[in-house]
């Protein structure tokens, strides 16, 4: 009994030791930070007043120019309310809080969703980032409703949650996937009951298994038989090739694994973590800027479209993955992050007041393969963009 005690005290206390041995600020960084903070609230501010009532913003439209809306069933409807959320805790200004609420209010009924795999970027990022900011119990019902509809997906033959029911496939998992996980883990811890874990346990270990190549890059689709879990294809869809790294799915990937790693201790997510990041890190197509190309095999480098929003999901899960290793790497991975942040709080990145449809980011790209949202920004490029400047102010010692 003492043991099963003594366990967790030591890997408590040994995270809190990487914790400390590694967040060294940059004063110059932390200045950027704050001032693309407010930029971001200026801007957003913009945006709630020129966005229709009844919709979420989503990109820009590449023919139009115009602000390119959807409703709530489409998947990044969560990242607008959220990123109000964090520009509430940011600013401590009412509208923001306001903003969040309207928006959410048009996402909530999402939760009753059984056909999509994504009620974790749609549900958690804004009741998630809700409940945590207010303690509002109402929030945390939407949230339990919400991982028991993402749960009905969860084939345990397979091993894994059904991503799509479109196409051609039988049983496609995307490594995006990686992502939706953290509701059911919060949701196990918040009354939920141990299933949802389990099942995101089961995803995770699933998908280290069949989404990663020897030099841990993933496939993007992994498509499998519902009646046996024989895995049928290893395809990409918004990638160059079936065998290339899509730079996004990247950045999914090492989120996801670091966020298992915090929610479950368990030594192979984080191992899996560390593959990745030094996978992205160490890999020859990596720009000087630590912004990536779309993807890291694109032909046509130098001169291949950006991905902002690879850039803003990696970030935050470097700063956060930092605080897990050692002293060597984890300052390795802080200080790649902070390069990708610096990039991302320069101009090349960070529009112009009142520009860019009022978006926070420049140049991301969603799905270069079917000429969709390229080269424009992105609802979620912003979200993570934030988030990753509000970790970096906290953790920043």
């Amino acid at each position: 009994m003492k043991r099963k005690l003594i366990i967790p005290l030591l890997l408590s206390a040994l995270c809190l030791q990487s914790y400390a041995q590694v967040g060294k600020a940059n004063r110059d960084l932390l200045q950027k930070a704050d001032e693309s903070l407010q930029f971001a609230a200026r801007q957003y501010k913009l945006m709630a007043k020129h966005l229709p009532d009844t919709v979420l913003p989503k990109t820009t439209d590449a023919k139009t120019g115009k602000l390119a809306t959807s409703n709530s069933r489409w998947w990044c409807s969560g990242f607008y309310p959220g990123v109000n959320w964090y520009l509430f805790e940011y600013t401590k200004d009412p509208a923001f809080k306001a903003e969040a609420l309207k928006r959410q209010a048009l996402v909530e009924k999402e939760k009753n969703n059984k056909g999509t795999h994504d009620l974790g970027f749609m549900m958690f990022c804004p009741f998630g980032n809700a409940y945590r900011i207010t303690k509002d119990p109402a929030y945390k019902d939407v949230l339990l409703t919400s991982a028991a509809s993402l749960s009905t997906r969860f084939n345990p033959t397979v091993g894994c949650i059904k991503s799509w029911d479109h196409g051609t496939w039988k049983f496609p998992v995307i490594i995006d996937n990686m992502m939706n996980l953290e509701l059911l883990t919060w949701a196990s811890k918040n009354g939920g009951g141990k299933k949802y874990a389990e099942i995101a346990k089961i995803h995770a270990n699933t998908t280290m298994k069949n989404h990663f190549r020897p030099d841990y890059s993933s496939y993007h689709v992994i498509d499998y038989d519902p009646a046996t879990g024989a895995v049928l294809q290893k395809k990409t869809h918004q990638g160059l090739a079936d065998s290339s790294a899509w730079s996004r799915g990247q950045a999914w990937g090492l989120y996801g694994y670091t966020m298992m790693y915090r929610e479950t201790k368990n030594k192979q997510y984080l191992a899996q973590a560390k593959h990745i990041a030094d996978y992205i890190l160490n890999n020859p197509h990596m720009p000087a800027d630590m912004v990536p190309y779309w993807d890291y095999d694109a032909p046509n480098i130098p001169n291949a479209p950006r991905d902002a929003s690879a850039a803003a999901v990696a970030a935050s899960a470097l700063l956060e993955l930092s605080k897990y290793t050692d002293k060597a790497t984890g300052n390795r991975y802080w200080g790649a992050a902070e390069k990708m942040l610096t990039s991302l709080c320069s101009p090349a990145y960070l529009a112009k007041e009142g520009e860019n449809n009022d978006f926070i980011l420049m140049h991301s790209t969603g799905s270069l393969p079917h000429n969709s949202e390229v080269d424009v920004p992105l609802t979620y490029a912003d979200y993570y963009f934030v988030e990753a400047l509000l970790r970096y102010k906290q953790w920043a010692k």
